[in-house]
């Protein structure tokens, strides 16, 4: 597998693993599935795994800790704290306040079953906490070995600057595919110019890019999403089948073509697609075979300048760029 840098000489296979659909999100969950999957993927040296103790909310830290005991040495771990769920799933919003992440650090750890994270997230930006105070308090995780390097998610470069000041951070992790495309301007050159790694969540299109959009089950949290209502939906199927189209005159599948799309953007980009399904998951492993010529390229961002509908509803629109 082959290897990619982010920021502060954090070194992880330039594929990651998205865990959060395992748990959380996207339909009912499958452990014995899903840690098949995480298997498969150290396997292949996909070492890079994404969780957060939002997701599940709680259970999918535990699914990773689980699915790698025996294996720490061989994996990078990215989890995250700053979007606050009870036990039951009720949400209580962005929560950046000193005490609340060193307890959220420390009970990270005991559900991983891991003396140190590899990378700790801010997940989402507390507009309640200035960020210097929520940085100060990451920055004596690192100081005490409980975290070896630090991100931010979907904050603003205003606000990536104020905590790059405070400790340097190694990662960005934004939404970014095909589809969204938001960070192109002002951001991505935040964080290249400060040396930070993009993480690209969702480089998938969250599955409209892999052709299966329609797929999905009843309680699937994309259903919120105006991509995925009404006209839009029809709209970007047939942006979708156009890509596949793209693909199919390579040899490739849409998702493979999709992905080497985002892994063409730099040697700093390490998206993490998400999947709980082997076939899925060597499906996208092999993305970082495909090549992509100028007359893809140029097709892919006609296509793409045709997306319809945000990515987020108006709510949760509102807890990024922050």
């Amino acid at each position: 597998m082959k290897q990619r840098a982010l920021g502060q000489d954090l070194r992880t296979s330039a594929l990651g693993l998205g865990c959060m659909g395992m748990s959380d999100f996207y339909g009912p969950a499958d452990d014995a599935q899903s840690t098949a999957t995480i298997h498969r993927a150290l396997d292949l040296g996909i070492t890079f795994l994404d969780t957060s103790d939002a997701y599940g909310p709680f259970t999918n830290e535990r699914l990773v800790g689980k699915a790698v005991a025996g294996r720490r040495d061989e994996v990078v771990i990215a989890t995250k704290f700053g979007i606050e769920r009870l036990p039951d799933g009720t949400r209580l919003g962005s929560n950046g306040r000193p005490d609340y992440l060193r307890k959220a650090c420390d009970a990270s750890l005991e559900r991983l079953g891991v003396d140190h994270i590899d990378l700790y997230y801010q997940h989402r930006v507390d507009p309640d906490v200035p960020i210097e105070e929520t940085w100060g308090a990451l920055k004596e995780l690192v100081e005490a070995g409980k975290v070896l390097h630090l991100g931010v998610s979907e904050a603003a470069p205003a606000t990536v600057r104020r905590a790059h000041a405070v400790h340097p951070i190694s990662a960005g992790q934004y939404e970014y595919s095909l589809f969204t495309r938001d960070i192109e301007s002002e951001l991505l050159r935040t964080l290249r110019e400060l040396g930070i790694g993009l993480v690209p969540y969702s480089p998938l299109g969250r599955g409209f890019l892999t052709g299966a959009a329609g797929d999905l089950t009843a309680g699937d949290v994309r259903h919120t999403h105006p991509r995925w209502q009404g006209e839009n939906f029809a709209a970007n199927q047939a942006l979708a089948g156009k890509i596949g189209e793209i693909a199919a005159g390579i040899g490739a599948t849409p998702a493979q073509v999709a992905l080497a799309w985002v892994l063409a953007q730099g040697d700093d980009v390490v998206p993490i697609p998400g999947t709980r399904r082997v076939d899925r998951l060597e499906e996208n492993a092999a993305a970082l075979e495909v090549t992509l010529g100028a007359a893809e390229f140029a097709a892919l961002e006609s296509l793409a300048a045709q997306v319809s509908g945000g990515r987020y509803n108006a709510q949760q629109m509102g807890t990024v760029n922050i």
